[in-house]
């Protein structure tokens, strides 16, 4: 396929200067360092000329793409899908059993793996692809993939595949010296703006101010004054992830968490929540600061400040996305002495005396018992929904299948007339569990 059919599937009217340079660069072959902003559009910029560069026609992996994240490899490999390309691109990552991703490997054929370093020395280590085939490598986040914490695991995955003959490496700092056994030697493409620049105009910078060492109570009214707006709020331990949704859950305010304390499956449960609007909040770690991009999304809120400059940036980049507009808040008392990277005055965002009520989301997501392993499609799910729940289009938002369930979005004022309606109801001719996601 032409890039130009790719956009035109993908609703894009145009590439940005830095996606065509980068296209121009990945097309010739070359290895390729690129250096761009968050929410820039990266992920475009090296699966285009990748898309280009694959043959629908031979049944072996030609590319791998290494993400430090599972939820980085997914949202790459989502890109891939929506780009509707006759290519097949596989996800491969820890929390699930290598065993049930080598199946699907061997009936699917992909001509891209997409995945994590571990998985991929798994499969690898266990000659589930042939790694001769694969020409080309990219590395995504970069200078999280090749902190020297992964270096021992990256260096593993590199020396299993010999046939490489084109490294694209991605990154939003350029804080790291790329290890010499990446073997990196090309064209760098740097679109970072300038040290001691601005944030991005589009990108509004809020101190809110903390009577009490303990911001608890400062973060609640801060979140009911923004309302159902998707924000997500950054900590700095899993623990405290737990303690304030404990508090905001007590208070009667919707959210949920995401660490890496959590299931996989929990996690993406809480992804989907936020995601289609029945969660407005997220309270995360730092480990949602990277590959999570989601449409819409206003506001992030610093609860801790992050660690270092690079964590700063990649939070801030879940919001003010290509050229929408966000804003950032940092929670601050007064005993708190900023770091020197950050600017030494901030506008204040007052907080209101009368603190609003915490919202109540339109959205309910909804849990299906059944999922692709079933045969279960999202056209499957929707019908049932439109005839056995008396449901009409504007009723139902997102729809998501997973391997072993589903999850959709209703209208919360339908679901307790839809739950009545179904109970008992087969979806495909099969009995199923249906219920409000907790």
């Amino acid at each position: 396929m032409e890039i130009s059919e790719i956009l035109s599937t993908l609703g894009i009217a145009a590439l940005t200067p830095m996606q065509e340079s980068a296209c121009e660069a990945c097309g010739s072959g070359r290895d390729v360092v690129l250096l761009s902003p968050t929410g820039s559009g990266k992920t475009l910029a090296f699966l285009l000329p990748l898309a280009r560069s694959l043959r629908a026609d031979v049944d072996e992996v030609q590319a791998v793409v290494l993400a430090p994240s599972r939820e980085l490899a997914m949202q790459i490999a989502s890109v891939f899908k929506q780009m509707g390309t006759p290519l097949r691109a596989m996800c491969c990552y820890g929390g699930r059993p290598a065993m049930d991703e080598h199946r699907t490997m061997k009936s699917l054929k992909p001509q891209l793996l997409i995945g994590t370093p571990g998985r991929m020395n798994d499969h690898l280590g266990k000659g589930n692809f042939d790694a001769t085939t694969v020409r080309t490598l990219v590395i995504d986040e970069f200078d999280k993939s090749l902190e020297l914490g992964f270096q021992e695991e990256m260096a593993e995955v590199l020396g299993r595949l010999p046939a490489v003959r084109q490294r694209i490496l991605l990154s939003a700092t350029d804080a790291l010296e790329i290890p010499r056994f990446v073997g990196v030697n090309g064209v760098r493409l740097d679109f970072l703006p300038e040290a001691g620049a601005d944030e991005p105009s589009r990108l509004q910078l809020y101190r809110v101010e903390s009577p009490q060492k303990d911001k608890l109570e400062t973060l609640y009214r801060l979140l009911c004054t923004l309302g159902e707006s998707s924000t997500l709020v950054f900590v700095n331990h899993r623990e405290s992830a737990d303690r304030v949704a404990g508090y905001l859950l007590a208070h009667r305010f919707p959210c949920d968490t995401f660490h890496g304390g959590m299931e996989q499956a929990e996690r993406e449960k809480a992804l989907y929540k936020f995601r289609n609007g029945s969660c407005p909040v997220l309270i995360a770690t730092d480990l949602a600061a990277r590959g999570l991009d989601i449409e819409g999304m206003e506001h992030v809120v610093h609860y801790h400040l992050p660690t270092t400059q690079e964590a700063f940036t990649h939070r801030n980049g879940r919001t003010a996305r290509w050229e929408a507009s966000g804003a950032a808040y940092l929670i601050l008392h007064a005993e708190e002495r900023l770091p020197e990277w950050l600017p030494a005055e901030l506008e204040l965002f007052p907080l209101p005396e009368q603190t609003p009520r915490p919202p109540r989301p339109c959205w309910v997501t909804l849990y299906i018992g059944r999922g692709k392993k079933d045969k279960l499609a999202k056209v499957d799910i929707v019908g049932f929904l439109y005839k056995k729940g008396r449901l009409v289009r504007e009723d139902v938002g997102q729809v998501d299948v997973k391997e072993h369930c589903a999850f959709v979005a209703v209208r919360r004022d339908k679901v307790r007339q839809l739950l009545t309606l179904v109970r008992g109801e087969k979806i495909k001719g099969m009995k199923t569990l249906i219920e409000e996601a907790k």
